[in-house]
């Protein structure tokens, strides 16, 4: 034996493992990807939340303020009536159906 030989067995043996690794790398990338998906929509329920819970807050503050104090009609109804109509709007599209879409999503998200 003089050099180098690469006989058929140690190419197909090597064949094999460089596909076994690529199959491995591309399910851990799958399955990374997949966590990451899930982790990014809990921090963007867990946003929205405490977004949603400080303006309802600060909503409450400033009608609790108007209410106690004295003020004039025309203030305490813009300040009461404005908050109800953003929340009947924003209820209203939340629950009206706009379009249906006769075609199933495919796998990963994409159309």
């Amino acid at each position: 034996m003089t050099g180098f030989e690469v006989t058929p067995v140690y190419l197909v043996a090597g064949l094999g493992v460089l596909v076994t690794g690529l199959w491995v790398w591309r399910a851990s990338v799958r399955r990374a990807r997949r966590a990451a998906d899930v982790a990014r929509q809990g921090a963007r329920l867990a946003s929205l939340a405490s977004r949603v819970l400080v303006t309802a807050g600060l909503i409450v503050g400033v009608q609790w303020i108007v209410v106690t104090y004295p003020t004039s009609q025309w203030v305490r109804l813009a300040v009461l009536g404005l908050p109800a109509l953003f929340a009947a709007h924003t209820l209203t599209r939340a629950l009206t159906i706009t379009t249906i879409d006769p075609h199933p999503r495919r796998r990963g998200g994409r159309r």
